[in-house]
């Protein structure tokens, strides 16, 4: 056999079996630890008054983080207590009606515009006799009849607050007066809920991991006060390609390897995305640099998981 022959079936042969070991090799799937993270808002913008906790320690759900200045809603929650007592007053008043010293002044007053529509009519009828014998102006009989009609009105008017007095309140008053009280009291609860949450509490078990504010500082309001890391376990974040998609599916037991650990960790497939993404960064090199990836998180169930700190880059090797 020519030697040129022999070295074309040599190259042929070593190109077969670098296809078989490279179609046997297992696909990787790369990605990282992560954990479940949540961010406690600042729901009032007030100075840090202490930190109660540390970066890096482990909480319980409810357990106080840090606490906020509480002077200025103090003041504001004295100032809802005194308008909850001036609406209460109110109320009371238009429940119990008229003091009997209102309706005994209202009785006078009546008793006193009686009299001076009496003396009125007097005066005019005496002021007429006079004009119409002309004995008078016509001037002095037109303000005889002015003052006996005003004299009357104040009489309708005194008898219709005696009326007032001795009747009662309306029930449309009591009931405005009731909703006045019922928003000053819900004005107060907000304030006590405002006050409460001056304490800043865990609202999980888990692991503080940030605290991006120091005692002093006034963050805005809605600005995270803390970083917590929670659940039992890390998660795995990795990229499925798209050649191997129909072999991950929710449910599924992986092994994946922690970068500086030799240990084999044990996972579950806790999602995957139904929408591929571009490929990660880090496989933009040689043949992958074409590839689609579907983003997959893979919860650890290995009971000592939870030492495995967050960022680590992680393998997961999936036979074909």
């Amino acid at each position: 056999m020519p030697s040129s022959t022999r070295l074309a079936a040599t190259a042929c042969l070593l190109l077969a079996a670098l296809a078989g070991c490279r179609h046997g090799k297992p696909e990787v799937m790369l990605g990282s630890l992560e954990w479940d993270r949540i961010g406690v808002p600042a729901e009032l913008s007030e100075p840090i008054q202490r930190i109660e906790v540390r970066e890096g320690a482990a909480v319980k759900a409810g357990q106080l983080l840090l606490v906020l200045d509480a002077r200025r809603t103090e003041a504001r929650l004295a100032q809802a207590q005194a308008n909850i007592a001036l609406e209460q007053a109110r109320l009371e008043e238009a429940l119990h009606g008229a003091r009997v010293e209102e309706i005994d002044a209202a009785q006078a007053e009546v008793a006193s515009t009686r009299a001076s529509v009496v003396e009125a009519e007097k005066q005019y009828a005496r002021a007429a006799e006079l004009g119409k014998n002309q004995l008078v102006a016509r001037a002095v009989v037109d303000a005889a009849r002015a003052t006996r009609d005003r004299a009357s009105a104040q009489q309708a008017s005194a008898q219709a607050k005696l009326r007032e007095l001795t009747t009662g309140t309306r029930q449309e008053d009591i009931d405005q007066a009731r909703a006045a009280l019922a928003a000053a009291t819900s004005a107060r609860d907000a304030l006590l809920l405002d006050r409460k949450r001056l304490e800043v509490r865990a609202p999980r078990d888990g692991r503080v991991d940030a605290l991006p504010f120091r005692t002093g500082d006034q963050p805005p309001a809605g600005a995270t006060l803390a970083s917590l890391l929670v659940g039992s376990t890390p998660y795995a974040r990795v990229f499925v390609p798209a050649t191997v998609r129909t072999q991950v599916h929710e449910g599924q037991q992986l092994v994946l390897h922690v970068q500086g650990d030799q240990r084999d960790w044990h996972a579950s497939v806790r999602s995957i995305a139904r929408d591929p993404s571009f490929t990660p960064y880090y496989a933009l090199t040689g043949d992958d640099a074409s590839r689609l990836v579907y983003r997959a998180e893979l919860l650890l169930t290995d009971a000592d998981a939870a030492q495995l700190p967050a960022g680590l880059p992680v393998q997961v090797s999936l036979p074909r």
